[in-house]
């Protein structure tokens, strides 16, 4: 496998991570946990960097965030594009 190839499969990779630290950080933003636990931490870290842009450009409904399925979304399409089947 060349560089190229390695350096895709990173990207790929870090884009499933990033997926799934969203999907966990919404799916603990339903229950009572203490935003200082550990885990809340590291998901907050991980994810906050993707989500804080899209937040100014994406409209709350109502009372619902709907910023990471739109983050969700756009990291499939990255992994489409990366992937070559868009």
């Amino acid at each position: 496998m060349d560089i190229g190839g390695l350096i895709l499969n990173f990207v790929q990779i870090l884009v499933i991570i990033l997926q799934i630290a969203i999907i966990g950080r919404a799916v603990i933003s339903w229950f009572p946990i203490d935003p200082r636990s550990p885990l809340v931490s590291v998901l907050n870290e991980i994810t906050e960097p993707i989500l804080a842009p899209l937040r100014r450009v994406v409209p709350r409904i109502g009372m619902i965030d709907i910023t990471p399925m739109v983050a969700i979304f756009v990291l499939y399409i990255i992994q489409r594009v990366i992937a070559g089947g868009l």
